[in-house]
């Protein structure tokens, strides 16, 4: 009776094998595409396995993201924002403002997207040689703060009418997911979203490996040009955020002056991280966090990591010998390829 109940089985087995190899083959055949542009400022580079190429759709949602979130688009809803009209946000605006204001919190302010005054003051001594004086500090400081803006029927209201909102530290990362979003509603399960170096990937490359994404050595290399690795991660199926001072950085009386603004002294970090690498669930929150982590400095960022075991997080510092080292947390032991 067992050899009968056995040889029933044998045809189940033999058509599950054989539409186990179709469904491989039928994947196989799928072309990978790829989707290039220019967004936010920054190129664009997507990589998806899709029966249709979907670099239009892609645009699209892409420009959707731009005219909520650009402050360089003069029709976007934080333009209008900036400029104190009364717009109603729409749902991309709310998505990276509510989670802005929660990372806010949780950084105590080193993440604070009403920086952009103090951004453009420096930024303007990036371009002209001249950064502002302690007076012009004191009194940009005293507009900025996170606490100083809300929601609140239907609109964002300001403590300040001079509060300006900039959500550059966010909205590549966001993009990211937004993206992402869309290939999954396609199906698309194997892809890679690349927005100004901030990633969202899922199942494998064309090589069907795993997706594998290098973190960039630390030098002073303000032209770009070199991209030796310090290390390669794996991050399938998580979304990873990359900020560093070592390429935007300028030198005045020879100090050097970062990018990156501490909302709470008005001036450039001078703590010793050199990069923040973060991979979380969302590209928004890992790019918060890096950005964050930045101006926090090394022991703060700790701290906080250690609050969030869902964040992994790829550090390197300074150390006291002016050597680079690296700290990471040991969640991401395993996703360390070199």
């Amino acid at each position: 009776m067992k050899d009968k109940s056995l040889l029933w089985k044998i045809p189940f087995l033999v058509f599950l094998i054989v539409g186990t190899i179709l469904i491989i083959r039928q994947q196989q055949s799928i072309p990978y595409h790829k989707s290039a542009d220019l967004i936010f400022g920054t190129g664009y580079h997507v990589t998806y396995q899709c029966d249709s190429d979907l670099t239009q759709s892609i645009k699209a949602e892409l420009i959707k993201v731009d005219y909520s979130l650009s402050p360089f688009n003069e029709q976007s809803i934080i333009t209008a924002i900036n400029q104190n009209q009364q717009v109603k946000p729409d749902t991309m605006f709310m998505d990276v403002f509510n989670l802005a204001m929660l990372i806010s919190d949780d950084t105590d302010g080193a993440f604070d997207i009403t920086v952009a005054p103090l951004v453009n003051a420096w930024g303007f001594g990036f371009k002209n040689g001249q950064h502002p004086t302690k007076f012009q500090v004191d009194s940009l400081r005293k507009i900025i703060g996170y606490q100083k803006v809300f929601y609140d029927g239907g609109y964002i209201k300001k403590k300040d009418p001079r509060i300006m909102l900039d959500c550059s530290a966010i909205a590549k990362g966001y993009g990211s997911d937004v993206v992402a979003k869309f290939l999954r509603s396609r199906g698309v399960k194997n892809f890679m979203v690349e927005i100004g170096g901030e990633i969202v990937t899922s199942g494998v490359n064309e090589k069907r490996l795993p997706w594998k994404i290098g973190v960039t050595k630390p030098t002073e290399d303000p032209l770009n040009t070199s991209y030796e690795l310090q290390s390669v991660l794996n991050v399938t199926d998580k979304a990873m955020a990359t900020s560093g001072n070592y390429r935007n950085f300028y030198y005045k009386d020879g100090k050097r002056y970062a990018h990156t603004i501490d909302p709470k002294t008005g001036y450039p970090v001078q703590h010793n991280i050199l990069s923040a690498t973060v991979i979380a669930n969302s590209c928004a929150m890992a790019d918060a966090y890096a950005t964050s982590f930045m101006v926090m400095g090394l022991e703060k960022a700790q701290q906080v990591l250690s609050r969030h075991p869902e964040l992994m997080a790829y550090l390197i510092y300074s150390d006291k010998d002016g050597k680079n080292a690296v700290w990471y947390t040991p969640s991401l032991k395993d996703k360390i390829e070199q």
